[in-house]
């Protein structure tokens, strides 16, 4: 226990003032995604991109595809977020995932997880020899899975979030990256907190969407 003590103080002293940007950025735009307010995007940008960086720096394969991936589906999720109807009202409304949905995210998570999993088994063998394509595989896998159903505004997401973070609190702390470690921490109990501020939200939408019916 005493030596994990020295390595996390160890850690800190050794984080880097890029590391520190990306975790702020990060700890902020999780914030404004559970308002949902459209700064979760452009303030994350700024985070995926400092990550996507020592993701590749510290042999973190899996993770630096997901920081690629991030970058992508934020301008979607960007512009997605922004689209209005005739009455100037959101398109996308927060809502839960119909039992269709749960399979797709079930699936594609599975899916995703084989696929990177053992490119980096094979990655490790001849180039990232610092891979550990469990712990990478399925933090990425679940954060493809989180970002994708985020655009999409679906409370599911935030499910998704507490996976990623609880997988990659430990993976970033191996890697000497005890700062980040903290960060996903901070944000494993973001997502609580977004989760059910999101089911609040989507009951709320339901009940509207009940209402127009009627």
């Amino acid at each position: 226990m005493q030596d994990v003590f020295q390595q996390f103080f160890l850690g800190l002293k050794q984080t880097t003032f890029l590391e520190y940007i990306a975790v702020f950025t990060g700890i902020a735009s999780v914030w404004f995604s559970k308002k949902e307010n459209i700064l979760v995007y452009p303030v994350g940008l700024v985070s995926v991109i400092i990550y996507f960086y020592l993701s590749f720096k510290y042999h973190l394969i899996g993770e630096a595809t997901v920081q690629l991936y991030y970058t992508i589906m934020s301008i979607y999720g960007w512009w997605l977020w922004t689209r209005k109807d005739k009455e100037h009202h959101p398109i996308v409304r927060i809502s839960f995932s119909s039992k269709k949905e749960w399979r797709m995210q079930i699936l594609f998570f599975l899916g995703l997880y084989l696929v990177i999993y053992f490119s980096l088994v094979y990655l490790k063998e001849v180039f990232a020899d610092g891979a550990i394509p469990l712990g990478d595989g399925f933090a990425s896998a679940a954060a493809f899975t989180g970002m994708w159903l985020m655009a999409k505004k679906k409370v599911e997401s935030w499910g998704w979030w507490i996976v990623t973070n609880i997988a990659s609190i430990p993976l970033y702390f191996v890697k000497g990256l005890v700062f980040t470690s903290v960060y996903y921490f901070v944000l494993l109990i973001l997502a609580f907190f977004g989760l059910k501020e999101w089911k609040q939200k989507a009951e709320k939408n339901n009940r509207s969407f009940i209402t127009l019916e009627r």
